[in-house]
């Protein structure tokens, strides 16, 4: 039985993009109804957006099998776990100076859109456990990509005297929970892979310690011969960005520089996306350029949300999650 947000958008959701949400979410179901797999892609600042909301039950659901992010996205879900009460709104963040810019740096709040992040706050609960990881892996010899150091460090306990959310509403806790994939293009360009940074420069650990973005590709490339069989794998990409330009590009490297020919191509594509084609934008691109490309069959289903991922995801999984 469908719930009442499903209910409202089948019945009003019928033309431009809301008949696209629609029309992708019923995609998406019917992906899943037939054995497929599905990728999520998050760009942007979806988890100060706080999308774990619908996003964790998504994953406790099994309705997301493996998920490609930026490191933003993997460390500011934690960081919302751990700070989220010196959080700071600033709903007239469009009439800001920059001299009220400059006073919320200095007062430790980096702003994103409407939202400041209390780094000091958040990061000082989660420094010193992360680099303890680091530095003990280091020591035996053992190096782990950036999501299985924040998985051990969440399953380990240690940040549960700091939660200041339910951890239902933690999507980084549900996928270390079921130790689901994730791939974490361009990890250096978050907070947290500029501190690991500083240590490699002061010779306090080895870069060698966090395993790199191309052996993300190799371990995604193996991970998609052994779950492309069937239905295939399906791409939900939310934003642009490094996260979905990444990922989706294992399937020709596989083809072509591989030559493993007979790889099935992503079976399910949606992106949500305001983006446009101008200047040669790949995030703003049809779907069906990802065809000339190798990515995409001249069958696989294409959606294209043109609008705002924090309005739209959240109710394609409300109807994934017949709520």
């Amino acid at each position: 039985m469908r719930g009442p947000i499903s209910q409202f958008i089948e019945h009003n959701y019928r033309h431009f993009n809301a008949a696209a949400l629609m029309d992708a979410a019923k995609g998406y179901e019917t992906h899943l109804a037939e054995g497929g797999k599905m990728m999520i892609t998050l760009a942007g600042a979806m988890s100060t957006a706080e999308l774990g909301i619908s996003l964790a039950e998504m994953i406790r659901q099994d309705k997301v099998h493996i998920i490609s992010c930026t490191g933003a996205n993997l460390e500011e879900d934690l960081m919302n776990l751990v700070a989220h009460n010196a959080y700071k709104r600033v709903p007239n963040y469009r009439d800001l100076s920059p001299q009220d810019e400059w006073d919320l740096l200095e007062n430790g709040f980096n702003r994103v859109t409407d939202t400041c992040i209390p780094e000091e706050e958040a990061f000082r609960r989660l420094q010193k456990h992360i680099h303890q990881l680091w530095k003990d892996a280091e020591n035996k010899g053992e190096r782990y990509f950036p999501h299985q150091y924040m998985y051990q460090m969440l399953l380990s306990g240690v940040l549960e005297q700091y939660y200041e959310i339910d951890p239902k509403d933690s999507w980084m806790i549900a996928a270390a929970e079921k130790n689901i994939p994730i791939v974490v293009p361009g990890w250096e360009d978050s907070t947290m892979g500029n501190i690991f940074a500083s240590y490699v420069i002061k010779n306090e650990l080895k870069a060698s310690t966090v395993k790199s973005g191309i052996e993300y590709m190799a371990f995604l490339a193996d991970w998609y011969v052994k779950n492309a069989d069937g239905k295939g794998v399906g791409f939900f990409q939310i934003g642009g960005g490094i996260a979905g330009d990444f990922p989706i590009c294992v399937v020709p490297m596989l083809y072509q520089d591989m030559e493993m020919t007979k790889i099935p191509f992503w079976s399910y594509f949606c992106q949500i996306s305001d983006s446009t084609t101008s200047y040669g934008s790949y995030s703003g691109a049809v779907p069906n350029e990802k065809i000339t490309w190798g990515k995409l069959d001249i069958d696989t289903p294409k959606f294209i949300v043109e609008s705002d991922a924090t309005i739209v995801a959240p109710l394609i999984f409300a109807w994934l999650l017949n709520q």
